[in-house]
């Protein structure tokens, strides 16, 4: 029933009974008295509260403790909940995210501890991205979001499902190239096994390689464009291949797409790339894992790693303290001037 003040009133009994016609539908059984309620915005006013809920925007889940010590009480109607002072329809306190046990804020957004979908409430539900990152996914979002400077970033590429980890970005030529080989002064070492290959070594800000577990995952997101520049006592080259892409492990991070050439790189009249090409379709080696097609192991031969076939028309991760015209230099052949000993090698990628 209503009141004159426009208040809801209920009243609760545990029974109640009236007689047939007969008897002019007396009112012969009433029970024990549980509680009378009065509603008025989203409030109610309970003179028996024990088996009254007091909940919370905050915790919605949970009968708050302490509201119903009395006998009598002012708490939210069913429906309604707690927020600051007032009752309010559970609408208007935004979503509630049970596994992180939080409140969205209507219109907020909310990130699983995962960091593998974000969800967004609106009218009281939650929209869940279930392909969203916390981190970008290559330098080319990075430079997209609006950082140009080369420097040492964090990112987790679609489908990577370790950490996220560090590169290094080269922002210039268009911005947004994920670095995954340097070599500058011979200072780090690259003759090396296939887990430093498969994990990554050196420092990012200097002479390293990536990692190939990372360089697949990149290469397979997306499709990838692949630049390589370089410097042959001191007159500068490029290369560049749209479309480039290693397989997993499973397949000894094989060598599965090259696209087409450009640059300066290739001496020839009509250069494809082909220090490069040669080895398409060649799974990479290291010294302590021989899969190329020679007779004998080209890592351990030429003091590399590469995707070697029998053996090499490049050899970037070779040995920078070779002989002069050495064969296990950093190499790439048909490049204009000499083939060796080469001093200064950047490979990267980026979307297209």
């Amino acid at each position: 029933m209503t009141s004159s003040h426009g208040s809801l009133i209920r009243v609760s009994y545990d029974n109640f009974r009236i007689s047939d016609e007969f008897s002019n539908f007396k009112l012969f059984s009433l029970g024990n008295f549980l509680e009378e309620q009065a509603e008025t915005n989203g409030f109610s006013f309970v003179r028996n509260c024990s088996n009254s809920c007091q909940r919370t925007c905050g915790a919605p889940e949970v009968c708050q403790d302490g509201v119903c010590n009395e006998a009598e009480a002012c708490v939210c109607s069913d429906g309604y909940f707690m927020k600051g002072s007032d009752c309010v329809p559970q609408e208007q306190c935004g979503c509630y995210e049970s596994e992180g046990q939080t409140v969205i804020p209507e219109g907020g957004s909310y990130v699983n501890p995962g960091c593998t979908r974000k969800g967004v409430c609106t009218n009281g539900q939650i929209t869940w991205d279930e392909e969203y990152a916390c981190h970008p996914k290559d330098c080319q979002e990075i430079y997209e979001d609006g950082s140009v400077d080369n420097d040492i970033y964090r990112i987790k590429p679609t489908g990577w499902t370790g950490e996220a980890f560090e590169v290094y970005c080269n922002m210039t030529d268009g911005g947004g190239w994920t670095v995954f080989q340097r070599r500058v002064d011979g200072t780090e070492d690259f003759y090396l096994g296939w887990d430093s290959y498969k994990e990554g070594f050196g420092e990012l800000d200097h002479e390293f390689w990536l990692g190939n577990d990372k360089l697949s995952n990149l290469t397979n997101q997306r499709d990838m464009k692949l630049g390589l520049i370089g410097e042959q006592r001191w007159s500068p080259y490029y290369a560049k291949f749209d479309n480039f892409r290693i397989n997993d492990e499973s397949d000894k991070y094989r060598l599965s797409q090259l696209g087409t050439y450009s640059g300066t790189a290739d001496s020839r009249s009509n250069p494809d790339g082909y220090a490069l090409r040669y080895h398409l379709n060649y799974q990479f080696s290291t010294k302590d894992s021989d899969n190329d097609v020679y007779s004998s192991n080209c890592a351990v031969n030429y003091h590399g790693a590469w995707w070697y076939k029998s053996c090499h028309y490049s050899n970037l991760n070779g040995n920078y303290h070779a002989s002069r015209g050495s064969y296990s230099s950093p190499y790439w052949y048909y490049l204009p001037g000499s083939y060796f000993n080469i001093k200064y090698t950047e490979m990267k990628i980026r979307p297209f």
